[in-house]
């Protein structure tokens, strides 16, 4: 793991927007096609308003989310509302917006994205990561091996049942990036390095990723 510090969150999320957008063109010179896996909530909100931005031929960059809330996809908990608002817009709007929302309870397949060129994922205070959560009856199947690229899963929260990237899929990304914000995280992160991954799922990608973290 690699841990790099920042003094605030508004140079953190333009540095890291930088480093991601050089990973991508970099990705863009060797292949035709890449994938950039990005996560849900409000975190990193700043990072794709900067991003967005970027002079990449985004015509080549599938997008897609590493978790998503079962909910309507213009539902105000929808990772993707929140996604195409402020990621698929300017330049990037000529992305191409990959769904994993299920079809009542067909999984769409995935794999020709795989595997991920660039991944980005938050953490919670649990030290969960996309809809991996400790705790949950599914964990154990979605760290397995041989689990599928993507999981139907209960939510730990008691609210909306979720479709998330299996622990494989995450493990087996180019290149990994983790986006976390105040103290409380930043303690999640050190109990997290003297855990299983059944107790802190974020295990899972720590290995071979780059923490970025601001007060």
């Amino acid at each position: 793991m690699n841990l790099v510090e920042y003094p605030d969150r508004d140079m953190m999320m333009i540095d890291l927007a930088n480093h991601l957008a050089g990973e991508l063109a970099e990705a863009l010179m060797t292949h035709e096609h890449v994938s950039f896996a990005v996560p849900g909530g409000s975190t990193p909100g700043p990072v794709f308003d900067a991003l967005c931005a970027a002079d990449l031929d985004w015509s080549r960059v599938s997008i897609l989310v590493g978790d998503e809330r079962r909910v309507p996809a213009d539902h105000e908990r929808s990772n993707e509302r929140m996604i195409r608002a402020r990621l698929l817009t300017s330049r990037a709007a000529a992305a191409n917006y990959v769904s994993i929302r299920p079809e009542g309870d067909v999984l769409p397949d995935i794999s020709n994205h795989l595997p991920l060129s660039v991944l980005v994922v938050g953490m919670g205070d649990d030290m969960h990561t996309a809809s991996l959560f400790p705790g949950s009856p599914d964990l154990e199947a979605a760290l397995a091996p041989d689990a599928p690229d993507l999981m139907l899963v209960e939510a730990s929260d008691g609210l909306e049942p979720r479709v998330t990237l299996s622990g494989r899929v995450l493990e087996e990304a180019m290149s990994t990036h983790v986006l976390i914000a105040g103290k409380d995280k930043r303690d999640a992160l050190d109990r997290a390095s003297h855990a299983t991954r059944m107790e802190a799922p974020i295990r899972t990608v720590l290995a071979n990723a780059t923490v970025h973290w601001a007060p």
